[in-house]
């Protein structure tokens, strides 16, 4: 457990505070911020607060949420998990405000701030919580003097704003009118789009997010937009989560909806989350440079071997599990954009992983948990990858499957924590079931 201390505290409030009262002197009209964290499935929960309470918040007054927020399902209710939910009551947890994070809201009607919170680095972090979970993996690597640098990658589909018979519609060109419905990764798109995505990126960077180039990807409507290189780990997770935020809501600002679901179209393209990691020690050299690149071998091995009881990680839903089915190759490869492990070409430095495996959708925090701690196992135990099979590696592409391979792996449940593993996996069991229990129009066409 990480608690701050009575100095650090004392200096981290007068540091809050300093940065409310500059955000209030420079933002007068602003009256609520929103407080969110990030929720097991990837959605923000937490409170819009009146900005003038935010400063006790700040001073050090105690900030509680419910404690099981955070194990909300895919639509939102609570499942029965363990002693979690309806067995313990409901209890409160302590929250602190996430420093540097205080940003104003450009895209709603109102003016309006947002501000990061987590369970970590108080006297009762929440196990569960996804940022808790990567910032226990962050403690442990710097306890060996492992230093991460990150960069993650987002794609996503600009849709029209309104579904037709609940099917998403493909945007229209804001210069013809015209259905933006052919696959392509054209500069043209980028222009014929660009008040948006040039707003998506203004805003972004308005958050504090290195939001640098924008690609039109192969889908219709597809885009990709990426960040620059974080030596803070933490806080290159939080830029993620946040760009989903400020990104869905400049879409529907102008007419829009932004999705970063994993495979909205069987016929086109997927949306991934590509995630680049180099790690560096203390002196500022890189390791995966280490024996003539042995060390990077080693990463991936460890990776790769870790892959299969990760899925449901990577792809935390049902919709995720498609984007693999005959379309991704699981092994690695030099400057190879097919295989789920690329390594960029690039000079001793800037040696890295690019971690192609994951949905849009997923959970930033814990995606790049579970790949630093593939690369952990894989450079303690100094294996070599093996040649990568036909096909690639086989992995689980069912929920069930994946969430038991996840469940009873021992270095997912030491690196992650076993208790984090056992909720986690039976949330995603009970998002399963939940799911199961519709009967869509195809079931009905099939059998009726």
């Amino acid at each position: 457990m990480r608690i701050v201390g009575e100095a650090n505290v004392d200096s981290l409030c007068s540091d809050l505070l300093a940065e409310v009262r500059a955000f209030r002197a420079q933002h007068p009209q602003v009256r609520h911020v929103d407080l969110i964290s990030l929720d097991i499935p990837g959605h923000f929960y937490g409170k819009r607060y009146p900005v003038e309470l935010l400063e006790k918040v700040a001073a050090g007054s105690t900030f509680r949420l419910p404690q099981n927020c955070v194990l909300l399902g895919a639509q939102g209710g609570m499942f029965e998990i363990g002693r979690y939910c309806f067995n313990d009551g409901d209890p409160d947890a302590r929250r602190r405000l996430v420093p540097g994070t205080l940003k104003p809201v450009g895209w709603e009607a109102q003016p309006l701030g947002q501000m990061l919170i987590t369970s970590e680095g108080t006297e009762a972090p929440i196990v569960f919580e996804p940022r808790e979970v990567l910032a226990r993996v962050l403690a442990r690597l710097r306890g060996k003097g492992i230093h991460p640098v990150v960069a993650f990658e987002l794609e996503f589909y600009l849709f029209a704003a309104q579904l037709s018979e609940g099917l998403p519609q493909f945007p229209r060109d804001p210069l013809t009118g015209d259905a933006d419905d052919q696959p392509n990764m054209h500069i043209e798109r980028v222009s014929r789009f660009s008040v948006v995505l040039d707003e998506m990126v203004e805003t972004a960077r308005a958050q504090g997010i290195d939001a640098t180039t924008i690609t039109a990807e192969r889908g219709p409507g597809q885009f990709e937009i990426n960040f620059g290189h974080l030596a803070n780990a933490l806080r290159a997770a939080d830029w993620a989560a946040l760009f989903c935020r400020s990104t869905r809501g400049v879409a529907l600002k102008h007419g829009y909806r932004a999705s970063f679901m994993a495979k909205p179209y069987l016929q086109h393209a997927g949306s991934g989350m590509h995630v680049h990691v180099s790690l560096y020690d203390e002196a500022g050299d890189n390791l995966l440079a280490v024996g003539r690149q042995l060390a990077l071998r080693h990463a991936v091995a460890g990776c790769l071997e870790l892959l299969p009881h990760c899925m449901p990680v990577f792809a935390p839903n049902h919709n995720a599990l498609r984007r693999y089915r005959g379309a991704v190759w699981a092994g690695w490869g030099f400057e190879d954009r097919n295989a789920c492990l690329r390594i960029p070409e690039s000079d001793r430095h800037n040696l890295r992983i690019e971690h192609r495996l994951a949905g849009a959708d997923a959970n930033p925090y814990l995606v790049l948990a579970t790949i630093l701690c593939g690369m952990e196992a894989g450079l303690e135990r100094q294996c070599e990858p093996e040649e990568n099979p036909v096909g690639g590696l086989v992995f689980p592409q069912e929920m069930i499957e994946a969430v038991h391979a996840m469940q009873h792996r021992p270095e997912l449940r030491e690196g992650l924590g076993a208790e984090f593993v056992d909720v986690y996996c039976e949330n995603k069991r009970q998002d399963h079931l939940a799911f199961m229990q519709d009967i869509g129009a195809n079931e009905y066409r099939w059998y009726l």
